[in-house]
C-alpha cells in the first residue's frame, strides 16, 4: 500500500518539476488554468496526497487504503492552496524598472582603461547596484584609477565623463 502512495507522490513531484523546468517553454498545462486547477496546485495536491498517504500507511500499518487516503486528502487540500498562493505571488511579483541611459547621468565611477588624448577609454560605474563597464569619452586625458562623473550617456554602452574629486 505504501508503494502505491509513494508512486502517487512521485508523480506529483515529476509534474511539478516538468511545469517549473519546461512548462513555459512548451506551454505545458492549460495557459488559462488558474486557482485550484493550476498546474502547481494540481502537482502540490497529488504530491501531498501520495506522500501523506504513504506516511500514514507506514505509521499505522493499516491494510485498508481508506485511512491513508483520508490523511492524504487532509494534507493535499492545504498544500494545493499554498501552491496556488505561492505561484500567484511569483507571477505578480513587482520588479524594479530596467535601468536606462538617463539613469547613468550623474553617477560616479572609476577609470579602468585610461582615457587617452583623443578622448577614448573605459569606466566602471554602479548602475542598479551592479558594476557596469562602459566606453568613455572626455575632453582631456584621464589616468587609470581616477574618479569620474558621468555627464552624458550617448548610448547604452557609451558615456561622456569628466574627472572629479568625489
Amino acid at each position: 500500500m505504501e508503494t502505491t502512495f509513494l508512486v502517487i507522490g512521485g508523480v506529483g513531484v515529476v509534474v511539478l518539476a516538468v511545469s517549473v523546468l519546461i512548462g513555459d517553454l512548451f506551454h505545458f498545462g492549460h495557459p488559462d488554468a488558474a486557482g485550484p486547477f493550476s498546474l502547481p496546485a494540481v502537482a502540490g495536491f497529488i504530491g501531498a496526497f501520495g506522500f501523506a498517504g504513504a506516511a500514514v500507511s507506514a505509521l499505522t500499518g493499516s491494510s485498508s487504503p481508506l485511512v491513508p487516503a483520508v490523511a492524504g486528502l487532509v494534507a493535499a487540500v492545504p498544500t494545493a492552496w499554498i501552491a496556488t498562493r505561492l505561484a500567484r505571488m511569483a507571477i505578480n511579483m513587482r520588479t524594479d524598472a530596467t535601468p536606462t541611459k538617463r539613469d547613468m547621468i550623474g553617477t560616479t565611477g572609476v577609470v579602468v582603461t585610461p582615457i587617452s588624448g583623443n578622448g577614448f577609454g573605459e569606466v566602471r560605474i554602479s548602475l542598479g547596484g551592479q558594476p557596469v563597464k562602459l566606453s568613455a569619452r572626455a575632453d582631456r586625458p584621464i589616468p587609470l584609477g581616477a574618479r569620474v562623473l558621468v555627464l552624458e550617456a550617448t548610448s547604452s554602452t557609451s558615456v561622456i565623463v569628466e574627472e572629479t574629486a568625489l
